[in-house]
């Protein structure tokens, strides 16, 4: 995604609940809990009820079109509706759009506008979504998910300074008529419509004050069943119900206190003393010295979840950028060791970018095996050769992560793996998370570790990242040109079962020139309290507050 940066950034996931912003560990960005929570409404239930939660850190962006990562989108996907959301199953559904036609050929969509209000009583219209669509994909706005629109006509060539904003397949026919145009048939579109950076915008409000996400107040306008009450900065984020919301009548919730605390050992305590209500991605997540205590009293929830925990290795760096050393870096991880001894959240070693939660993937794919040393070994001795180094301690490589007890820890293992079996110097950096990201971005890194939960149910959003060096979310300089022929035949494909074959194809590409070292696949860790009903996060690590129900104790 040309300037994504979702990896979910899954750095506020944290080690077992991730997702990806986006985020995070283990399953801070995108948990599911098992605790089902379907039961939504008893004679105890009272509206006006509140919620309390903990995000990692400040929201680096509350624009949609900006956004890229867990914490924004946890505050973003409660404000804001899209045309469609999706339901428990991480399943398209009818949202802002009350429904929708499929044209023959899989390429047009004509989607119905439902009544609805924004936060300051002007209508959502369909005019709301074109506006949002081009302004994120107009280059000069420099959306990091700009490429999350490409499957529309035009929109690749307008945002990369080929077309124009009316070459793009999205028009608003009238105020209740949105039609887009893809470029090819895509099967998970209704699950992209669903996606933050799809929400809409309301444009008097946009173009009357270039700041207006920067804060709380009159001109913070939205459309989804919460409004954003207070915006204390690096403090707390309060929610307010929305009266204007369509189906206002069916949020229970009045207010819900989103406070910011950095540290998944706090967090746990004030979990444990009544204080918050819920622990888990994306609302912080549940601290490694906290999890055995949870198993024992029977209420940690443990579920799979479509994120990946990874170190992106740096291709345009000494060391890292030789394909040999990111090779040993990669196979001297000892994955199942990591997940017994340190993030303790039943994960599965990561063996491959896409995660077996996804369809399609449930399997090895047989890249290589978990902690190869003699592997990583070999490796290291032909990167040595081709660098003219004799002695590995002539290497050194730092691993960067943001600041996190969680990320630390795996850091420190890993950093002992690797001094230990490879004889390299290996450093620590660590960053608050919006300089981390900085840092990433600008290649001022040698490892850096990211959690990336999926953007849609496909396999393609775990891929597409590293279609181009330019994509925002890439991070690494890396490319190759034949990966991208195969995504782009992916794209064309519309058998499923060849389609399938090309995205395993470009994932043995990726896999053969390791600019990322894939780690785990995340698990969703959370803890709620017995009285919060329907708190729950999908596979993707969608929780819609809209749903949740706090009882009287």
């Amino acid at each position: 995604m040309n300037k994504n940066k979702k990896f979910l950034l899954l750095t506020v996931l944290a080690v077992f609940s991730l997702v990806l912003a986006a985020c995070g560990f283990g399953g801070d960005s995108s948990e599911k809990s098992k605790d089902d929570g379907k039961d939504s409404g008893s004679s105890e239930t009272t509206s006006g009820g509140e919620l309390n939660l903990v995000v990692t850190s400040e929201p680096p962006s509350l624009h949609p079109g900006l956004a890229t990562d867990t914490t924004s989108s946890a505050i973003l996907t409660n404000v804001f509706e899209n045309l469609t959301t999706l339901d428990e199953n991480a399943k398209p559904v009818a949202a802002a759009a009350s429904d929708w036609t499929i044209s023959e050929d899989q390429k047009t969509y004509t989607f119905t506008i439902r009544d609805n209000k924004w936060s300051n009583g002007d209508p959502v219209t369909a005019k709301d979504f074109e506006y949002a669509w081009k302004w994120a994909l107009n280059p000069d706005n420099l959306s990091e998910y700009a490429s999350i629109f490409y499957p529309i006509k035009g929109a690749a060539a307008y945002n990369n300074g080929e077309g124009s904003a009316d070459d793009v397949g999205v028009k608003a026919e009238d105020d209740k008529t949105l039609v887009v145009t893809l470029e090819n048939p895509t099967p998970y579109f209704l699950e992209l419509t669903a996606f933050k950076t799809y929400a809409p915008l309301n444009q008097k409000v946009v173009e009357g004050n270039d700041e207006w996400y920067t804060d709380a107040g009159d001109d913070y306008v939205t459309n989804g069943p919460f409004t954003l009450g207070e915006w204390r900065h690096n403090d707390a984020i309060v929610l307010k119900k929305n009266p204007e919301y369509w189906d206002a009548d069916k949020v229970s919730l009045e207010t819900i206190n989103i406070g910011m605390v950095e540290s998944e050992t706090t967090a746990a305590t004030m979990f444990k003393a009544g204080e918050i209500d819920y622990l888990g991605a994306p609302y912080q997540s549940v601290a490694l010295d906290s999890i055995e205590g949870f198993k024992a009293d029977g209420s940690l929830n443990i579920a799979d979840q479509a994120s990946v925990y990874v170190y992106k290795l740096n291709t345009k760096d000494k060391f890292t950028g030789n394909a040999n050393i990111r090779k040993a870096l990669t196979l001297a991880i000892d994955r199942q060791g990591l997940i017994d001894n340190i993030t303790k959240g039943e994960q599965k070693p990561a063996l491959g970018m896409v995660p077996i939660a996804v369809s399609g993937f449930e399997e090895d794919r047989g890249y290589f095996k978990d902690n190869d040393i003699e592997g990583a070994k070999a490796a290291l001795e032909a990167g040595m050769k081709e660098l003219g180094i004799k002695d590995p301690s002539e290497i050194t490589v730092n691993i960067s992560f943001n600041t996190s007890e969680a990320h630390a820890a795996i850091a420190q293992f890993i950093q002992e793996g690797w001094t230990k079996n490879l004889g390299i110097k290996v450093g620590l950096d660590n960053s608050e998370w919006q300089v981390y990201l900085e840092k990433l971005n600008q290649l001022d890194y040698q490892a850096g570790r990211l959690g990336w939960t999926g953007d849609y149910n496909d396999a393609y959003t775990f891929l597409e990242i590293y279609d181009t060096a330019e994509n925002g979310n890439n991070d690494t300089g890396w490319e190759n040109p034949e990966y991208k022929k195969l995504l782009d035949q992916s794209n064309l494909e519309t058998d499923p079962a060849k389609r399938l074959e090309l995205l395993k194809q470009a994932e043995s590409v990726i896999m053969t020139d390791l600019p990322v070292a894939p780690i785990y696949y995340y698990t969703n860790l959370s803890v709620v309290h017995d009285n919060v009903k329907n708190m729950q996060a999908d596979v993707l690590g969608n929780i819609p507050l809209k749903e949740v129900v706090v009882e009287e104790k």
